[in-house]
């Protein structure tokens, strides 16, 4: 079974760019019919609906929902561990401003009649490997099963720096989603969401950086 933490060495970049470029390639090719605009930010700021939405606030919000519920799953392999208070202090953190976000997202899902995707956290999928969900290869910086899997087994005495180097790079994929989103989003709530993303996520990166290398 391959998985990234065999030991605990630098994690390797999760190969998600080319996915994202090409979201963003069909978002901006089917925007016109959406809402109108070359899909710059300032462009997407000028156009913010406070109601209306378009396609890439639904891929967000279904993204980011899944994304936001690997994170919860991260923060509860914590629990129990043996961790510096910065990183216990981190992870609860994550916890109080994702867990809200997820509740807002399913909302506007719901009243945009748009399915609300299944999750790692979701009672019927608790048991279900994350490679076989649905469009999961699809979001920016997620785990595998296998990574997932190795981090759980991690022994004290490395699970700190490995679970810090993980989440670094599940914010890394948050916050290039969040940049999406604020490029080509229509909806304004969730272009404002995206910008908390972005700004608290790349606060939180630089964070983990300080620890990981003290």
């Amino acid at each position: 079974m391959r998985g990234r933490y065999d030991r605990p060495t630098p994690l390797r970049v999760l190969r998600t760019r080319n996915v994202l470029g090409a979201l963003a390639m069909a978002l901006a090719l089917t925007l016109p019919a959406c809402g109108g605009g070359d899909g710059t930010q300032s462009d997407a700021k000028n156009k913010a609906s406070a109601t209306d939405h378009n396609e890439a606030d639904v891929a967000f919000a279904s993204s980011m929902i899944q994304h936001h519920a690997q994170a919860l799953q991260m923060v509860n392999l914590t629990l129990g561990r043996t961790l510096d208070p910065k990183v216990e202090q981190l992870a609860e953190d994550i916890r109080a401003a994702q867990s809200p976000e997820v509740e807002t997202m399913a909302g506007w899902l719901q009243e945009w009649g748009e399915d609300i995707p299944d999750t790692v956290l979701d009672h019927a999928h608790g048991g279900q490997d994350m490679d076989d969900m649905q469009n999961m290869e699809e979001v920016p910086g997620m785990m595998t099963g296998d990574d997932m899997k190795a981090l759980e087994d991690a022994p004290d005495k490395h699970f700190q720096t490995m679970w810090l180097q993980a989440m670094t790079e599940h914010h890394e994929g948050a916050v290039e989603m969040a940049r999406t989103e604020q490029e080509h989003g229509l909806f304004k709530p969730a272009i404002d969401l995206a910008g908390t993303i972005a700004k608290s996520q790349t606060a939180e990166i630089q964070t983990m950086g300080q620890l990981v290398s003290n």
